[in-house]
């Protein structure tokens, strides 16, 4: 029989796998965490553990490649520091975090780690790309890769199209045919497509035969509970989505996505045929700028039309 390595993976979401530095906050990017699932899939025969912020639990829970599924504690570092491990592969660059890696043994290590001499985040040598287009705007702006290949070439694979891999199963079937997920996290407000053109686009679509369903029109076990919200995003056979946990989690329920995107850059997130990302029509020259509030008088996401919008669903759902 084929010995099981030991696997650690450390990803909490407080900092995010693409975007700049992270600092001692303690707020979770959960679209980040699921995108890192991926990971998983190299994984399957071996032992895994991961380290997350609790939060980020409903993501990860009843994954059956995640054998040891363990908040970021006190307690879970003491323990994972008397282990020894194949690999860890640390996906923060949170420096309390890099120390906390840097103390683990292990035979071979991927991701971020601490430098003492200049007391910043760096790369182990394959992550240098994935730090480098994280802490450089120019380099983030013309960055051809997804999240997804960058990923895979840190721990020296090449990614071939596996999913994300979401271990709680929905307990809802299909019954609209689109669902509009309208928020987006406190992270980055300027994500967000405005209310008044949710509502135009909705018309538009309940007009043509379609039946909608919108997130902001939910119970608020839907706005809170992860579990239910899955089940809403499940209930449907297209999703409408900001930049958001919403859209990868359409994309890992394997549904149809259109993603709509101003500050942050469309192409890191894998696109398959029966999905479309929108960008405004303008020709913005901050774009994409990164920013979580919009300092622009002419707000990037205004410049998506609605018509735009509609049509695309229109054409995914024939």
């Amino acid at each position: 029989m084929e010995k099981k390595e030991k696997i650690l993976i450390i990803k909490t979401g407080y900092s995010e796998i693409l975007d700049e530095l992270g600092d001692s906050g303690r707020v979770s990017s959960l679209g980040d965490v699921l995108r890192t699932t991926v990971l998983l899939n190299l994984y399957k025969k071996d032992h895994v553990t991961w380290v997350s912020d609790e939060s980020a639990f409903p993501l990860l829970e009843g994954n059956p490649h995640i054998d040891r599924l363990l908040p970021l504690d006190f307690w879970t570092a003491a323990k994972l520091q008397e282990e020894e491990f194949d690999s860890v592969i640390n996906l923060e660059k949170n420096l309390e975090i890099c120390k906390f890696s840097k103390k683990i043994e292990a035979w071979k290590k991927y991701g971020f780690r601490y430098d003492p001499k200049t007391q910043t985040a760096k790369a182990y040598d394959r992550a240098f790309d994935v730090l480098a287009v994280s802490t450089s705007p120019e380099l983030k702006k013309s960055n051809q890769k997804t999240c997804q290949e960058l990923l895979f070439e840190m721990v020296g694979q090449k990614w071939e199209g596996e999913p994300y891999i979401l271990g709680y199963k929905p307990k809802t079937k299909e019954v609209f045919d689109v669902g509009l997920n309208v928020f987006v996290g406190t992270k980055w407000p300027s994500k967000a497509y405005p209310k008044e053109k949710w509502n135009e686009l909705e018309r538009l679509l309940e007009n043509s035969g379609l039946e909608v369903t919108r997130q902001d029109k939910q119970n608020k076990n839907v706005l809170t509970n992860i579990y239910d919200y899955i089940d809403w995003l499940n209930s449907s056979k297209l999703i409408v989505s900001n930049d958001s946990l919403g859209m990868h989690l359409g994309f890992a329920l394997g549904k149809k996505v259109v993603g709509l995107f101003g500050p942050t850059p469309h192409k890191e997130i894998f696109f398959n045929d029966s999905s479309r990302a929108l960008l405004p029509e303008k020709d913005y020259g901050c774009l994409p700028c990164f920013k979580g509030k919009c300092d622009q008088e002419d707000y990037c996401m205004d410049n998506i039309p609605v018509e735009r919008v509609f049509n695309t669903v229109k054409e995914l759902s024939s």
